[in-house]
């Protein structure tokens, strides 16, 4: 199994769409048995999904993502662990122990706002068409 967390100095990253980095596990028989991180090189919300199934991610913990992060990441077959925070390497020893605890409604907190004069969506990051936080398109 693979495991991808968002990352960034060692603990799990809390903006999913704004990840540089994923570190990314191999586990067999509940133990891991290599991690690597990789640059996500620029990639953003939606572009994040398949660079994981591109690497053969099974598994993803992140802290907050957005509802369209969340849909294109069922779509490519990776189950998610949202809300998690603290160290990388812990929340995966977590996972693999069946301990992880993490919220299934984890949310982009930052896109709960109402937008200041002249931002919209794009601002963010967002494209245009994109559903990226879940609703928010520009």
């Amino acid at each position: 199994m693979k495991i991808a967390v968002a990352y960034e100095d060692g603990n799990v990253f809390q903006h999913f769409g704004h990840t540089e980095q994923f570190k990314i596990y191999t586990a067999e028989d509940g133990k891991i048995v290599s991690a690597e991180v990789v640059p996500t090189n620029g990639s953003g919300h939606g572009a994040l999904a398949g660079f994981l199934r591109e690497r053969g991610v099974d598994v993803l913990i992140c802290g907050g993502i957005g509802g369209g992060a969340r849909a294109a990441l069922g779509d490519a077959g990776i189950a998610l662990y949202g809300g998690v925070t603290g160290g990388a390497d812990a929340a995966v020893a977590a996972l693999l122990g069946g301990a992880l605890t993490f919220d299934p409604d984890a949310a982009c907190s930052h896109h709960d706002h109402a937008h200041a004069h002249g931002e919209n969506c794009s601002s963010h990051g967002c494209h245009d068409g994109d559903d990226c936080h879940g609703g928010c398109r520009s």
